[in-house]
């Protein structure tokens, strides 16, 4: 179904049920976690937060399922990857076709792409994945890594 996010997605990033206050603590513990697992420069957390805050990354699917996919230029990444956090409340993201809209996001897919090409036909991927309903409110409810890469897969 998704196979390059399949391949990109570190089980070590996978987060469920993440208790955040805002989408800068949902962006930094990701970062944080691609940067500990060599993915990432230092660099990387406020670059996306950064570019966050210029061109948004929420994307509205409706109610309570809404996806942000934060992401910035490929120089603060090493190599490739994507975290993914469910939370256990919605965060408010900018919306991306309407940066005055706030959306409330629940699952979060951060890629770190060192290719820009790579990162236009991953984004593609990631936006065919979340359209199903069906498996948006299943991501949001998985108990494991394991529920998340079979559902994904």
């Amino acid at each position: 179904m998704a196979q390059a996010l399949i391949e990109h997605l570190d089980p070590g990033a996978i987060l469920l049920g993440v208790r955040a206050a805002s989408d800068r603590e949902v962006i930094e513990l990701l970062a944080e976690r691609l940067f500990a697992l060599g993915y990432v420069r230092e660099s990387y957390g406020e670059a996306v937060l950064a570019r966050e805050a210029s061109l948004p990354t929420g994307l509205p699917l409706g109610a309570d399922g809404n996806v942000a996919v934060p992401h910035t230029d490929p120089e603060h990444v090493l190599k490739a990857g994507i975290a993914f956090a469910s939370l256990a409340e919605p965060v408010e993201f900018a919306n991306m076709e309407n940066p005055e809209e706030k959306l409330k996001v629940r699952l979060v897919f951060l890629m770190a792409l060192n290719d820009k090409d790579k990162q236009i036909e991953l984004l593609q991927e990631i936006a065919g994945t979340i359209q199903s309903p069906e498996l948006i409110a299943a991501l949001g409810q998985a108990k494991s890594t394991q529920d998340v890469l079979q559902l994904l897969r």
